[in-house]
């Protein structure tokens, strides 16, 4: 019970002078959870699971380079007068936005190169993506970080949360928005329904999964993020993450309209790797 009583510990253990952290363990779980469900899902799409672990080491290290270099990119100020502190990621600095960027590059390439459809491979990882950005947020809330503006506490007990999260939430003795745990149930909830509406039947065709992603994850972000203290800014004016939601928002449903224009039509994402059938009418007019 005296645990509860005062701030959670960020470091879970320690092996002689190194201290692991629970943010480390936390985002490592999301991860290996990640890999291991898109793996499974994977082979049930006709791909071999092995790509899916040689993407992942592939992927992974690209993007967390890409997630520090994208806040650093934006900090670049203090960086420029600190340049020892850009490879200091234990101080924080990891933008989720930049990792998927980055992330997204290297199984474009990897696909390319594979021979796999790009979509398709999309589409089995988004979800789970989706699951682990969900999981690593309590990564955030074992550091005390990544939350919003101050609140009373009453608020945080009217939202009927647990006191070791109320207590979490007070730093300095001051109570915040606990806007790592809107962002995570936000995630999950998306995950699970993404999950239950691509096993459907002729429901999403492919690259409609990863589409699905983008819309629900960049809507849920670009409220979120005005809750934030810890933004990064474009001119003192405009949250990055913000704007970048609304483009990908945007841009989710365009490309989903213009897909869908496509003629003959995409296959369905529960068709996995399975050839395309050619239409009759196409044929004819080749043969014209």
């Amino acid at each position: 019970m005296s645990n509860l009583l005062g701030a959670i510990n960020p470091i879970a253990f320690s092996l002689g002078p190194l201290d692991v952290y629970w943010y480390g363990i936390i985002i490592a779980v999301g991860i290996f959870s990640a890999i291991f469900l898109s793996t499974r899902e994977a082979e049930k799409r006709g791909i071999e699971g092995d790509h899916i672990v040689d993407m992942a080491l592939w992927a992974l290290p690209i993007a967390f380079i890409g997630a520090r270099l994208y806040y650093v990119l934006f900090e670049l100020g203090y960086y420029l007068e600190n340049p020892s502190q850009i490879i200091a990621i234990w101080n924080g600095g990891i933008a989720i936005y930049g990792g998927l960027i980055a992330g997204g590059l290297t199984v474009y390439w990897y696909t390319k190169k594979k021979g796999i459809p790009i979509w398709l491979m999309l589409d089995i990882l988004a979800p789970n993506v989706l699951l682990a950005q969900a999981l690593g947020r309590w990564g955030n809330f074992m550091n005390q970080e990544a939350h919003g503006g101050e609140v009373t506490r009453s608020f945080l007990e009217n939202l009927f949360l647990p006191e070791f999260i109320i207590k979490q939430m007070e730093i300095n003795g001051v109570y915040y928005h606990p806007t790592f745990l809107y962002e995570s149930l936000w995630s999950l909830a998306g995950f699970i329904l993404i999950v239950v509406l691509r096993n459907k039947k002729h429901l999403l065709r492919q690259g409609e999964v990863a589409l699905s992603y983008v819309l629900w994850y960049s809507f849920g972000r670009f409220f979120i993020e005005g809750l934030r203290t810890d933004s990064l800014w474009i001119f003192d004016f405009l949250r990055v993450s913000q704007a970048l939601s609304l483009v990908l928002f945007v841009g989710a449903i365009c490309l989903w309209i213009y897909r869908r224009r496509d003629y003959p039509p995409v296959p369905y994402y529960t068709d996995g790797m399975k050839p395309q059938k050619k239409n009759k009418n196409t044929k004819n007019l080749k043969k014209k």
